[in-house]
């Protein structure tokens, strides 16, 4: 999970809270986080990243459109991570 950057670490967690979202979903979730907009040249190369490292799968909406959920490898490292962000900051206080 700490070869991930800030922004799939994000994808990831947005994805982990949606059921099956489309790209589109993920884009308009993170815009509101991020207060501006995320171009398509950020977002799909960075899902394919983690589609091509297994902690997300690709679905099929329809012709044009794509879902994504977690798989069971990005669930227990997101929650990993987020032990680590917890026990980080109960050290740091």
């Amino acid at each position: 999970m700490f070869e991930l950057s800030g922004f799939q670490r994000d994808l990831l967690v947005v994805i982990a809270g949606s059921e099956e979202p489309s790209g589109q979903d993920v884009k308009e979730e993170l815009e509101t986080v991020y207060s501006g907009e995320i171009n398509h040249g950020r977002l799909y190369p960075n899902l394919d990243t983690l589609l091509d490292r297994g902690y997300i799968e690709k679905g099929t909406i329809d012709r044009r459109t794509n879902s994504y959920s977690i798989t069971d490898r990005g669930e227990r490292e997101l929650r990993k991570w987020n032990e680590w962000k917890e026990e980080a900051a109960s050290n740091a206080l």
